[in-house]
């Protein structure tokens, strides 16, 4: 398919979900495609939720009653990390925030590339403007909510950079062999050009990071589009 069609296709996508349920088709319309073509029928059997810290929580997509409950857990803001509102799982999130009266905000993050500079250097500021107890989230849970968990650790709480690696583990279903194995060579790329010379992190994203070398060097392996992007059908 040419990009320009797969655009367009996008947009369209777009188009059909980025509006609020008008009513209870509708409703059954979004639950639908979010439990088939979003995967959300696996989400509702394992939400990968975690506590990073007390005020901080990571998770896949939630649907509206794992909404409700992060409402009586305190929640009082969700980031939506995944961006693009091509799924019936973003009016049914937005629907259920308002009704539960948490804030919903958007940080978009990548897993299959090299991190933008300007999405790290912007995560200090943007941690300090949120309204906590938090709870950020992907698709899965696994790859970028672990990322902006690594970022929040470093860059918030100031922890060190091996605690802060720890949110991108097996256990929360991230590879490292896979392409969003770039997140891990991002950091340990801080830890033998920035830390090992005394910089800090954010110092050493804005003056030396090359999110284009990163690019280059990276090499994901040879079973990654199989499980991860096949398989596990990760965004």
């Amino acid at each position: 398919m040419k990009p320009e069609d797969r655009y367009a296709r996008r947009m369209a996508r777009i188009a059909r979900w980025d509006r609020p349920i008008g009513g209870a088709w509708d409703r059954i319309r979004a639950w639908t495609n979010m439990l088939a073509n979003d995967h959300g029928v696996f989400r509702l059997m394992y939400l990968n939720r975690h506590r990073v810290t007390p005020d901080f929580w990571r998770a896949a997509q939630p649907a509206p009653p794992d909404i409700r409950a992060a409402a009586r857990a305190g929640v009082r803001t969700i980031v939506n990390l995944r961006g693009g509102r091509e799924h019936g799982s973003w009016p049914l999130e937005k629907e259920a925030c308002d009704q539960a009266g948490i804030a919903l905000v958007d940080y978009v993050v990548r897993s299959r590339g090299a991190p933008d500079r300007e999405a790290v250097l912007g995560a200090k500021p943007f941690f300090e403007s949120l309204h906590y107890p938090v709870l950020v989230h992907c698709k899965s849970g696994a790859d970028r909510a672990g990322f902006m968990s690594a970022l929040y650790l470093l860059v918030h709480e100031g922890r060190p950079l091996d605690e802060a690696m720890d949110q991108l583990a097996l256990r929360y279903g991230h590879f490292r062999f896979a392409k969003t194995g770039i997140l891990d060579a991002f950091f340990e790329r801080y830890r033998d050009e920035g830390l090992a010379q005394g910089l800090p992190f954010l110092e050493w994203v804005e003056k030396v990071y090359d999110p284009d070398a990163l690019e280059r060097d990276f090499r994901p392996g040879f079973l990654s589009d199989v499980v991860v992007d096949r398989l596990l059908k990760r965004e």
